[in-house]
């Protein structure tokens, strides 16, 4: 089976990331992504795992004659069993022009679950809207990344007889617990015996970070000592208002900004906690990816948090700093007990090996795929 997938961009998401591992660990189908744009961060990485990638190169929220054209040539070149289409732009644009070129077997991929006005884009808004209404035509099965995200886009409109969700999957032997990776890194970041908290995630409104350091701020109060690591885009000493937050709450001897990283599972094992204080979220990759290492998460309730974490971690409402703060606290005196906490940890890493591997997400969606054709 060959399968093209339209993607909005290759650059650093949580929805480029999944099409990323589906890609490289799934060899039994051919895969060929053609991204809108240009290659970001997962075209090289895409390549260097064997699967083709094409670059249309329009700009960020523009449709290109020339970019259409090309894309239909490619889709007429290629002659996919199924397209599978990344997020709302690509949707609507891979999907159309899939049907232009005769492919009527289309899977539209959605990965958000909430679209705030104050937040998103006008344009994201439009586009999810305009797909609502065309996706009893163009699509033939919807695969959403979250429960949530299912009842959302239902409720927006989306075609309910073809809602269905696909969780995210992970590659269990790359995030595993790694005691020595724990202890470098530790001592790398100067924190070998402190308590150590840390979020995963660039610096966007949706992740809600001052959230997080008004949190912490109360913990400081609380006269409980710490370290948090923030990582990610833009969670550097060049981001002005994060610097300026951690200056206003008297945080910044206790919050380090690590930026961009590329040994993340190296992160995750390090961390005492990883707090997620979005307010928004599909399906939280960094919750997943943390509880795989063996590191409880604490999280607000957003997406399908809850649904990850299970019985393993913290859940609280989002946009509230005490009781994220309250949260965290209650972790700290559970680590108190240490053979309780490695029960967690081992609880933590059980939950993504029973409910979201990699191979479980692979499978899903060649059924997806088979049942396409099959119509």
């Amino acid at each position: 089976m060959k399968i093209v997938h339209v993607v909005s961009g290759l650059d650093d998401g949580g929805a480029e990331a999944v099409l990323y591992r589906l890609c490289s660990s799934d060899t039994s189908v051919q895969h060929y992504v053609i991204s809108l744009m240009d290659e970001g961060k997962y075209g090289p990485l895409l390549r260097e795992a064997g699967v083709s990638v094409s670059c249309l190169y329009m700009p960020r929220g523009r449709v290109t004659p020339g970019g259409l054209w090309r894309l239909w040539q490619l889709l007429r070149q290629a002659r996919p069993q199924v397209v599978q289409t990344w997020m709302y732009h690509a949707d609507l644009i891979g999907g159309v022009v899939a049907r232009l070129a005769g492919i009527r077997q289309v899977c539209w991929g959605i990965h958000h679950s909430t679209l705030d006005v104050e937040k998103s884009r006008r344009s994201t808004i439009r586009v999810a809207g305009l797909c609502a209404r065309i996706s009893s035509w163009v699509p033939s099965v919807i695969v959403c990344c979250a429960q949530e995200a299912l009842e959302v886009h239902r409720d927006l409109g989306y075609a309910a007889n073809k809602l269905q969700v696909i969780p995210n999957g992970y590659d269990l032997v790359r995030f595993n617990i790694d005691a020595v990776s724990r202890t470098q890194l530790r001592v790398e970041l100067d924190t070998e015996n402190r308590w150590l908290i840390g979020m995963v995630g660039r610096f966007d409104p949706l992740k809600d970070h001052k959230n997080l350091l008004d949190a912490l701020a109360t913990i400081k109060y609380r006269e409980v000592d710490f370290c948090c690591v923030l990582v990610g885009r833009g969670l550097d000493q060049n981001n002005t208002q994060l610097t300026a937050w951690l200056s206003e709450l008297d945080l910044t001897g206790k919050v380090k900004l690590l930026g961009q990283r590329v040994d993340i599972p190296d992160v995750m094992n390090a961390l005492d906690v990883h707090v997620l204080s979005s307010s928004s979220e599909a399906f939280p990759n960094v919750v997943a990816e943390a509880m795989a290492c063996g590191t409880p998460a604490v999280v607000t309730d957003v997406g399908d948090a809850a649904i990850i974490v299970g019985e393993t971690g913290w859940v609280v409402p989002s946009k509230d700093p005490e009781a994220l703060a309250d949260a965290l606290l209650q972790a700290h005196i559970a680590m108190q007990d240490e053979v309780a906490w490695q029960a967690r940890c081992a609880a933590a890493r059980q939950q993504v090996e029973a409910h979201f591997s990699l191979e479980r997400m692979v499978e899903s969606y060649h059924l997806a795929w088979k049942n396409v054709v099959l119509e």
